[in-house]
């Protein structure tokens, strides 16, 4: 049998302006390109992961000995933090869009017994485990964990931060205190929130264990390093009950970055074989974020969103979601129920805006690594012409002037 050989794969650049991941920075692509070939253990690949470590804690804002990055993508980070997470062990979860609702499901398979897998191996229903679902484009709020927690006093409880399903922050201060209240070991997921809002991690006690992403806020390579922070008390707790995992097995992982009960050693022991490729992106991508600073980061997501906000209000759409670096709308009337065809037609013309991925459908739009007067107006001006595209009537000077309006008070607030 003959076949044909391909020919080479060309993929063209477009405009990721959905939840994420965003555009990598041209920084962080040249790093990944003029990385050496070179061995997983060569010092400068074992130098660059220290420095990461290093780093990492200073983004996160934690004095975790246990914090460190997880090869693979953000899936890769909240495996390891729930592999804490045994079977028959109490948890209250919230569900408040698609990827906590993920999150939970993953909750479930963790913490089912043998018996309950048998029942219903892809989606088992751990007795142990509470879901509460919260209805969608609604926050979690700190009323509604003490209510959970209260009622169920279980030993884990977790969150999303930010919720890009649905657009929505949930109340990280209220979370914590509640967990700290109850004795419940928070977990979070902070995959789109971690560079995009300044937050400090030990300022929650709450919160035992943490997970996030590469590819959003820090603006990395998807399939690089996930990053994650854990507690002492985590790291208590997993020592006692182990954990089902080789791969995610957080102790095993720290290992690998040097953190060997407890201590930063000089020289990590095997666990998995990583590419100094990988690691030359993600050392670049948080030497970005720090030479940017966190809180001017957030600041500029705040400008812009606000920005996009108003400006597709100003075509009729209906804004439901309340994070910095992601705008989740209705499209007006006489396009309502089209939502779909609309994010077809923008991702085939090389914008990748994104619909919601559950019901009702909605129309997602990003700003990740998109900070600039510039790259709003050009998200702007393709987004109405896809609206019109679908027999929109807008207002087009209305449009412009709601952003140079933005932009003017921004910098006369400078």
């Amino acid at each position: 049998m003959s076949f044909d050989i391909f020919p080479p794969l060309e993929i063209p650049e477009t405009l990721a302006a959905g939840p994420g991941p965003g555009n990598t920075d041209a920084r962080v692509l040249q790093a990944f390109a003029r990385a050496g070939v070179a061995d997983h253990m060569q010092g400068d690949v074992l130098r660059g992961m220290i420095e990461c470590k290093q780093m990492l804690r200073e983004i996160w804002g934690t004095r975790n000995t246990y914090t460190f990055a997880v090869a693979g993508t953000g899936w890769s980070a909240l495996d390891t933090m729930f592999a804490a997470v045994m079977p028959g062990d109490k948890v209250v979860a919230f569900n408040n869009g698609t990827f906590s609702g993920i999150d939970t499901l993953t909750l479930r398979i963790k913490a089912a017994t043998s018996a309950e897998h048998a029942a219903n191996p892809q989606d088992p229903q751990a007795a142990s485990v509470v879901v509460i679902d919260v209805p969608h484009g609604t926050s979690v709020t700190e009323e509604m964990v003490e209510a959970a927690l209260t009622e169920h006093k279980p030993k884990w409880a977790f969150m999303a931060h930010w919720e890009t399903g649905s657009g929505r922050i949930n109340d990280l201060r209220g979370f914590s205190d509640a967990c700290e209240r109850h004795g419940a070991m928070g977990l979070i997921d902070a995959v789109s929130s971690l560079g995009v809002e300044d937050f400090s991690i030990d300022e929650f006690p709450g919160i035992a264990g943490w997970a996030s992403c590469p590819q959003k806020g820090l603006c990395c390579l998807p399939l690089t390093y996930a990053p994650v922070s854990f507690t002492d008390s985590y790291i208590d707790s997993l020592k006692t009950s182990g954990a089902y995992t080789y791969v995610h097995n957080p102790l095993f992982e720290a290992r690998h970055w040097g953190i060997v009960e407890g201590q930063d050693v000089e020289k990590g022991t095997y666990h998995r074989t990583h590419s100094g490729y990988a690691v030359a992106a993600f050392h670049e991508s948080l030497r970005l974020t720090l030479q940017e600073g966190l809180a001017a980061r957030a600041a500029a997501y705040r400008k812009h969103e606000a920005a996009l906000r108003d400006a597709v209000a100003a075509m009729g759409c209906d804004v439901t979601s309340n994070m910095t670096s992601l705008v989740v709308l209705n499209l007006p009337g006489d396009l309502a129920g089209r939502e779909m065809e609309l994010v077809q037609n923008c991702r085939a013309a090389g914008f990748g805006i994104w619909p919601t991925l559950s019901q009702p459908v909605q129309v997602r739009i990003g700003i990740l690594n998109q900070l600039t007067e510039a790259a709003i107006r050009d998200i702007v001006a393709r987004f109405a012409d896809a609206m019109r595209d679908m027999g929109a009537t807008l207002d087009q000077p209305l449009i412009e002037a709601t952003l140079d309006k933005h932009y003017a008070e921004a910098i006369a607030a400078q």
